[in-house]
């Protein structure tokens, strides 16, 4: 009983000091251990680690354009504080962009192929753009640490037991950690940044129906392949995600501005 308690006493710390945050737009509340400006050093780092290990593209073009959807996205985030910056790696083998906290995105140039215009590119920009917005890092790191502490209190509670069954044990609790907790949320955050990153590209001046045809390419750039489990994947399955992107334009749609 000693360690269950000091286990829910430490929870109950955690809970204390965890910062109070919704998502914009959704309004979900947030569990987050981790600060804005702890976020953003770490993004900042891992941004200037990445790009010294790649190939910036030289295509002026290109890159103007992933600058160009960039800015007018960033113009629409609300997050002035954000120090945002836009680069293309040279890599036409990786569909692929991403962004980190403190609005630091790197997009390569294999993605263009399937976004096509603009338009397209909107669509992978926004989502990962909200991420960002929506701090889905810091919330997966707040989730990482609730799960490490309680793998630690799971070990001590085994300490008499036998080393195959404490080994069991861990395995077990590893596995659930991850299918019942980390990767729902996973799944969750990706649909969350679909219906944020809708909305962003509508409020730039985008079209949102985009990217029902975006992600239709996409699912024929994979050739169909993906035959993960959907209780196992950190995405949502390709023909779910369209449902429901179709299902939230409306919503979308709404902050359409017409552009000139």
């Amino acid at each position: 009983m000693k360690i269950t308690r000091h286990a829910r006493l430490l929870l109950a710390a955690l809970a204390a000091a965890a910062a109070c945050q919704t998502v914009p737009y959704t309004k979900r509340s947030q569990f987050l251990l981790v600060s804005v400006d702890e976020e953003a050093a770490l993004g900042e780092n891992a941004y200037r680690e990445a790009l010294s290990k790649a190939k910036i593209s030289g295509d002026a073009a290109a890159t103007a354009m992933v600058r160009r959807v960039g800015a007018r996205i960033a113009a629409v985030s609300d997050r002035p504080d954000f120090k945002w910056e836009f680069n293309l790696i040279d890599d036409p083998k990786t569909v692929n962009a991403w962004c980190l906290p403190g609005g630091k995105v790197a997009v390569y140039s294999g993605l263009l192929t399937v976004a096509r215009d603009e338009e397209g590119l909107a669509v992978v920009m926004g989502h990962e753009i909200a991420h960002a917005l929506a701090r889905h890092g810091s919330e997966r790191m707040s989730q990482g640490l609730l799960a490490q502490l309680g793998g630690a209190a799971l070990s001590a509670a085994m300490a008499s037991k036998p080393a195959a069954t404490q080994r069991v044990a861990q395995e077990a609790y590893g596995a659930g950690a991850a299918v019942g907790v980390i990767l729902p949320f996973s799944r969750a955050h990706e649909s969350e940044a679909d219906r944020i990153g809708l909305i962003l590209m509508a409020k730039a001046g985008y079209d949102p129906g985009g990217a029902v045809a975006f992600w239709g390419r996409m699912a024929q750039a994979s050739g169909g392949k993906d035959t993960t489990p959907e209780f196992l994947r950190t995405h949502p399955a390709d023909a779910k995600r369209i449902a429901r992107i179709e299902e939230q334009l409306p919503e979308a749609r709404g902050y359409l501005k017409k552009t000139p």
